[in-house]
């Protein structure tokens, strides 16, 4: 009985007192909570205003698309980058830029003006600002999330983002069936300003840095191979990179441009209920994450990020089958719950196995692998969706997503992994 109180005094601790034990986690986590809740309001304006000005899936992919193209194609530079520079600094100034750009997305929108090539335009500058901010932010977390915090604080942060996937999909739809897309882009930008207060909390925070210096001939090319070489030694890390840069093909064109036809389109329903199905999703992660934070230690990792997986699948699988919103919402619940679990051990694994002077190059390679293919898999999705018809490549892409998955927990580097 003494061992259980114990027990459950410390798992208290490790939750609640977080924030006492560690103010630049508290920082770091409320200024992504705001940032995070207007990008999760624009996810569900965005498919909708794609929508409705061009009446095709197929747009709707060249738009993720074209956000895409400049992350995968400077995250090999970028990761570099971070690893010479500060990292807080990048993420300042990054914020600041996705301020403007989403304040101008609201100009636009008020005034009745915008079009697809000013979301082409605007959406490939994101997805640029990110290829910088997603290795900085990673970084960051790295370095804050130390060993005797790190199950707990990736938790609650992955709780956190989860929640905002239940309010920010909810307030999206309202936004839009009540007021105009203009407000939601606009609460986006604002969102931007008050996460960067939250970010002058973390000036004080030093990294190590790469002793190569930039003029260096051949520096760029022998810091990518050094990233490189760290992900060869561990086989968790490249098994999965590779593994998800064909999960994600499917699964993204799954949640980003068939979701949305499937609820809006084929189903007809409101955008808010897109916002409740999303939402599901956000609270199934939420869930799985919570449960996972109260253990310290969990055994046979490999396999349970790839059960995950497969649950995720599954989850998706039946959507095209029901028309009923509660079951839609249960079933998004399922694939929410497996990629949190999933994501949550990727993301410990890569704070676990990577030295904090290389991190910003290797999470860079992690998200160029897992990402490289995701323009063609938007772009295929939209084409394919059109020609042969979206709810049989819905049900086709969910199948492969659950057979990838069963086929990687046969790999003995997957299954042995802890």
């Amino acid at each position: 009985m003494g061992s259980l109180q114990t027990k459950q005094m410390s798992r208290e601790f490790t939750f609640f007192q977080l924030f006492k034990q560690s103010k630049h986690f508290s920082a770091l986590l409320f200024g992504q909570i705001f940032s995070l809740l207007g990008s999760s309001i624009t996810n569900v304006i965005l498919p909708i205003v794609v929508l409705q000005l061009s009446k095709s899936t197929a747009m709707m992919g060249t738009v993720m698309a074209v956000y895409m193209l400049p992350f995968v194609v400077l995250l090999p530079v970028s990761g570099i980058l971070v690893d010479k520079m500060n990292r807080v600094k990048i993420m300042f100034v990054v914020d600041l830029v996705r301020f403007f750009l989403m304040m101008l997305l609201a100009g636009l929108a008020f005034m009745g003006q915008l079009n697809m090539v000013f979301l082409f335009i605007i959406m490939f500058i994101m997805g640029t600002m990110d290829s910088f901010f997603q290795p900085a932010y990673s970084a960051v977390r790295a370095k804050v999330f130390t060993k005797d915090i790190r199950n707990a604080a990736n938790s609650i942060t992955q709780v956190s983002v989860q929640a905002l996937r239940i309010f920010g999909p909810i307030i999206g739809g309202v936004i839009v069936s009540s007021f105009s897309a203009a407000w939601g882009f606009g609460i986006d930008a604002i969102t931007y300003i008050i996460s960067l207060f939250f970010l002058l909390s973390l000036r004080s925070l030093s990294f190590q840095q790469s002793t190569v210096t930039l003029e260096k001939e051949n520096s760029i090319k022998q810091d990518f191979l050094e990233g490189i070489e760290v992900l060869k030694q561990e086989s968790w890390l490249w098994i999965t990179i590779l593994t998800f840069s064909l999960v994600n093909i499917f699964s993204g064109g799954i949640i980003r441009i068939l979701i949305p036809w499937l609820i809006n389109v084929y189903y007809q329903f409101e955008p808010v209920v897109f916002g409740l199905v999303l939402s599901a999703s956000g609270t199934g992660a939420i869930v799985c994450g919570i449960v996972f934070g109260l253990r310290r230690e969990w055994k046979k990792r490999g396999l349970l990020a790839y059960i995950g997986v497969a649950v995720s699948g599954l989850g998706l699988l039946f959507m095209p089958f029901v028309s009923s919103v509660p079951l839609l919402m249960v079933f998004m619940f399922l694939e929410g719950a497996g990629m949190m679990l999933f994501g949550l051990i990727r993301e410990i694994s890569l704070q676990e196995l990577v030295p904090e002077d290389k991190f910003g190059r290797v999470v860079s390679l992690d998200m160029l692998g897992s990402f490289a293919l995701l323009p063609v898999g938007y772009l295929l999705t939209g084409w394919i969706a059109e020609g042969i018809g979206e709810i049989f490549t819905f049900v086709t892409f969910s199948i492969v997503i659950v057979l990838i998955s069963v086929l990687v927990m046969f790999n003995k580097g997957i299954r042995n992994y802890n």
